[in-house]
């Protein structure tokens, strides 16, 4: 059985081997673990510099739309 090295890129340190039936799990796993709710939460209260470096640490751009 083959096993694939999957490489979180946001989180330092963070790989897993697995087989190929296990990628999806293992990648929704971690994106489970994103703070996109405190992403929502720092935009909807105009907190600019928390939006933004969490932002940066999703690699997400977030402004107000014209």
């Amino acid at each position: 059985m083959t096993n694939y090295r999957i490489t979180d890129r946001l989180h330092e340190q963070r790989t897993a081997d697995v087989p190929c039936s296990q990628i999806v799990t293992t990648v929704a796993a971690w994106l489970a673990e994103l703070r996109v709710e405190d992403l929502a939460r720092a935009v909807c209260a105009g907190d600019w510099p928390t939006a933004y470096a969490i932002g940066d640490r999703l690699s997400v751009d977030v402004s107000v739309a014209a």
